[in-house]
């Protein structure tokens, strides 16, 4: 099994690393929640809002089995919660991008599609709500990831080198 799947906070970066990382090394890109948007034709929000979170999580579910069983050489970036699936191992290796919380929002404020970036994440209605989502998370992040691989303050090739490099490691 050769896929990576990059977990860490809400706007820490996974999609962009991903892409980055699909550019550079001949990798497929894979969002989960691209995925789950595609197969209920609607946003994220629009399911928390209509059907609550336990029922996207068992959207995720279903993500995670259909990935382990069908996808290769791909790098797959998750939704902040995603890292909870039981399967995540028998898809591919787990690569955490941890950043400080502080490092997060200052990326997701200074981004030009700012107003557009904090909507799609209903997690982070509120600052402070969302740290204390962090903190509960940061250990657990930790504790699943086989790789950890620091985020701040560094572009996203940069990141993807070091994901590179240690994979061939692993090898």
């Amino acid at each position: 099994m050769n896929n990576i799947i990059l977990i860490g906070f809400m706007g820490v970066g996974k999609g962009t690393v991903a892409r980055a990382f699909a550019k550079k090394y001949d990798y497929y890109a894979i969002d989960t929640d691209d995925l789950i948007e595609s197969l209920e034709n609607r946003k994220i929000k629009k399911i928390f809002e209509t059907e609550g979170e336990p029922y996207f999580r068992d959207l995720e579910k279903k993500t995670a089995h259909w990935l382990a069983e069908n996808v290769q050489n791909a790098i797959i970036s998750t939704g902040g919660g995603f890292f909870r699936q039981e399967k995540l191992h028998e898809i591919g290796t787990v690569v955490l991008l941890d950043s400080s919380f502080e490092a997060i929002l200052q990326r997701i404020v200074e981004h030009p599609n700012a107003k557009n970036k904090l909507a799609k994440r209903p997690l982070f209605s509120t600052p402070e709500k969302a740290k204390a989502i962090y903190e509960e998370r940061e250990k657990a992040y930790k504790k699943v990831a086989d790789i950890i691989i620091n985020v701040e303050n560094r572009s996203p090739e940069e990141v993807s080198a070091e994901i590179h490099e240690k994979m061939q490691e692993r090898r």
